[in-house]
């Protein structure tokens, strides 16, 4: 599912350095904010980008990387991490990319090096489990002059100094750093990319091209170091990625979305996401993905699983309630799983108000005891996500 956490509000704040024709700093002779903003298209507005409709569409290496003619792409990465003495940590590093018009609008700036159609956001967030505190933050920037932006060959995505960046064939490096933290990791694939859907094809809702093209690498080992308050860490883990693009939105009545990324020991993993309507049904598009330790994918549609709630969170901060604790099951993998959050508070107050944490599960496959560890992102607890996409 993921992550379509572009909102009117967020947008606001980096639509005029997006258009604008001088640097940020620039002085008095930058155009107006009013000015700025009535070329642009109204929020949401969706006609002239290309959507996604046909299976079998995704090709690498070409589709590492940014595909400027949808309107929102995502590279996310998350992972959990120890240190050799088993000192946790998780981290959540995404960076976003949102075309504010189609490709070929009369409205689209060219020219001068700085003007740009393309607005990059990343999300960074360090857990450090055993001092349970939460570190995230967020940048915007425009997708020009260098400032972000995303290229196949060589893979690399990046918004100013932080990045996912190809260091050998298929090895990434992620490195983003705040005055409170820091991430330095390499990442090397055990699996070929997943391709979830119909052949890469992720149906969100019934409407034609309401739909994502979706991929992950699932079960990365990862090695390399987190900071906190100055000291450095060295760490070893696994990492799940992500890289997802699309021109759509929740269908009407949808509010949010709960999506998990689990590894489990056996070399398996599992995705699955629900997006939760106003009534409290789940859209019927709703699905996941099992990947066997070999790399097999089985398909899950929503009536092959349960995600059953067994406790709830309230944030100090939001007032918002989360789940906080799970039962899994899936009859036909005979997998069954409980777990919770490895710390509560992993919500993240930004341009977007969401959960998104660090989990640990335990349960059984096919009788054979099993456990895994993960990330679950919870949108729309905060307030509704329907009209902010």
């Amino acid at each position: 599912m993921k992550r379509l956490l572009w909102i009117a509000g967020a947008l606001v704040v980096v639509v005029v350095a997006a258009v604008a024709s001088r640097p940020l700093w620039a002085g008095p002779a930058a155009p107006p904010l009013a000015a700025s903003l009535e070329a642009l298209p109204a929020a949401g507005a969706s006609d002239g980008f290309a959507r996604a409709t046909q299976p079998g569409a995704i090709v690498f290496p070409r589709d590492l990387g940014p595909h400027d003619d949808y309107q929102t792409e995502w590279w996310y990465y998350t992972g959990n991490l120890t240190t050799a003495d088993g000192r946790p940590f998780g981290f959540q590093f995404t960076i976003f990319r949102r075309a504010l018009t189609p490709p070929g609008d009369s409205a689209a700036p060219t020219g001068d090096g700085w003007r740009s159609n393309q607005v990059y956001l990343a999300h960074f967030a360090i857990s450090d489990i055993a001092a349970n505190a939460f570190y995230p933050t967020e940048r915007f920037s425009r997708g020009a002059a260098g400032l972000a932006g995303a290229t196949a060959a060589p893979y690399r995505v990046w918004l100013e100094d932080w990045s996912v960046e190809e260091i050998a064939a298929g090895q990434v490096r992620l490195r983003a750093r705040t005055d409170a933290v820091a991430l330095d990791l390499t990442l090397t694939p055990t699996l070929p990319p997943v391709l979830h859907g119909d052949d890469g094809l992720s149906q969100k809702g019934p409407e034609v091209g309401n739909a994502s093209y979706y991929y992950s690498l699932v079960q990365q080992a990862a090695a390399g170091t987190v900071t906190v308050g100055g000291e450095a860490f060295d760490v070893t883990g696994r990492a799940w990625q992500d890289h997802e693009w699309s021109t759509s939105a929740l269908s009407e009545g949808a509010v949010g979305w709960d999506w998990l990324s689990l590894q489990l020991d056996d070399g398996s993993a599992l995705m699955l996401f629900e997006i939760r309507r106003a009534d409290g049904t789940r859209e019927a598009l709703s699905a996941g993905s099992f990947i066997a330790p070999d790399g097999t994918l089985t398909p899950l549609a929503l009536g092959d699983w349960t995600l059953a709630v067994t406790d709830t969170w309230t944030s100090p901060t939001s007032g918002a309630e989360y789940p906080a604790g799970w039962r899994i099951t899936v009859p036909s993998l005979g997998l069954e799983l409980t777990g919770a959050p490895q710390m509560a508070n992993q919500e993240l107050n930004l341009s977007t108000v969401y959960w998104e944490g660090a989990v640990k599960f335990s349960g059984t496959r096919d009788g054979a005891p099993v456990s895994a560890q993960g990330y679950i992102e919870l949108t729309g607890y905060a307030g509704s996500m329907a009209g902010r996409l």
